[in-house]
Formats: structure tokens, C-alpha cells, sequence
């Protein structure tokens, strides 16, 4: 495709194809300029929060970069919009999902599962949860508190707490395992919580 005129004045179709031949980004951001407002808005339908939805405009930018030369887009508009709903989606499913704490056979007579933020199925399981999260190290213990109680997403808890996300990521998923071992550990005990204090 030859070259003409302003980058500025490329029809969504030319700036497509111009990309997808030259393989100069250049085009490929002045198409998706365009769309901004639409994928930001959607961003922050989804993961209502400002500064996660302008994260994921760029990150889905670069996404689009490296996807585009593979696949023969028809309507760029509807596939955008496709693929920043399914990129927003991932990340409620990395940053939201349900996180069980599973109690081994045996330990408890039922065979419980229950997770942070539901209401304990027992009053010893309330008592090992309130227990084991004071064990926990101060960072884990800010971050789970935030995480589950608070409803907060790992970027929230970034700007609260000035841990960095690797760091946020890390002390939640220790702490989890950390909750995990001393429940087991406490609901085994014939003491339960005194027995382990």
C-alpha cells in the first residue's frame, strides 16, 4: 500500500491494512486513538476503577500489536471491542476470583469449604480464621484484610499500603497459604484455638 497524505486522514480500513503490510505501529495508534474513549469506557464499566481501566487500555494496545497480523478482521470495531471485554474479564477472574479455602478430609466433620469473606460455617471455624490471621506477617496480614474484607483490587491496595504490585500479588497468595496451614493446624488441635495459643 503506497503512502499518501496525513497518517491523520487514513480511513480506519487504510490505516488497518497499512499496519498489517508495513508493520509500522505508527498506523496501528492512530486507529486505535480513535477507540480510546470507546475501550477506556468499557474498561471502567468492568473493572470500575480509573487507573485499572487506563492500565488496561495500554495493555491491551500492546496486545493488539502483536494479534492483529494473525487474524483477517472484517469489522475492527466489533473485534476491538470483543477483545478489550474479554481482556477486562480476565483480570476480574485473576484480581476477583473466589478464593476457597479448602479443609482437608476429615479435619472438620462436614467436610467445610469457606472462603474469607463468607460467614465461617462453625464457630471453631470462625475462631481458627480470626486466630490465624493474627499469625500472619504484617504485610500478608494488611494485604489479605484489604483484599477480601475490603473488596479493594491488588492496584487499590498498591496506592493504600505503597507495597509494590509483584509484592501485593506475592504477600496475598503466601498469605492465603499461610491461613490454609494454620486452620488445618488449629481445627486439628482437641484444644482448637486454646491449644494453640
Amino acid at each position: 500500500m503506497k503512502i499518501k497524505g496525513k497518517i491523520s486522514d487514513y480511513s480506519e480500513e487504510n490505516l488497518l491494512q497499512a499496519f498489517v503490510e508495513s508493520g509500522d505501529a505508527s498506523f496501528f495508534g492512530e486507529l486505535y486513538r480513535r477507540y480510546i474513549p470507546l475501550v477506556y469506557g468499557l474498561c471502567l464499566k468492568y473493572l470500575s476503577n480509573k487507573e485499572g481501566a487506563q492500565d488496561a487500555v495500554m495493555d491491551i494496545f500492546e496486545v493488539l500489536v502483536e494479534k492483529i497480523p494473525q487474524y483477517e478482521i472484517n469489522n475492527f470495531r466489533t473485534w476491538l471491542y470483543s477483545v478489550a471485554k474479554n481482556h477486562c474479564l480476565q483480570l476480574l477472574r485473576k484480581e476477583k476470583q473466589i478464593n476457597y479455602i479448602n479443609i482437608e478430609e476429615g479435619v472438620v466433620e462436614n467436610q467445610a469449604i469457606f472462603t474469607l469473606t463468607d460467614i465461617a460455617q462453625s464457630q471453631e471455624e470462625t475462631e481458627a480464621l480470626e486466630y490465624c490471621l493474627t499469625t500472619l506477617p504484617e504485610e500478608q496480614r494488611v494485604s489479605i484484610n484489604y483484599f477480601f474484607y475490603d473488596d479493594k483490587s491488588y492496584a487499590d491496595i498498591v496506592d493504600v499500603t505503597g507495597f509494590a504490585l509483584s509484592k501485593v500479588k506475592s504477600y496475598i497468595q503466601n498469605g492465603k497459604r499461610n491461613l490454609k496451614n494454620c486452620i488445618i493446624q488449629v481445627l486439628k488441635s482437641p484444644l482448637g484455638v486454646r491449644g494453640s495459643l
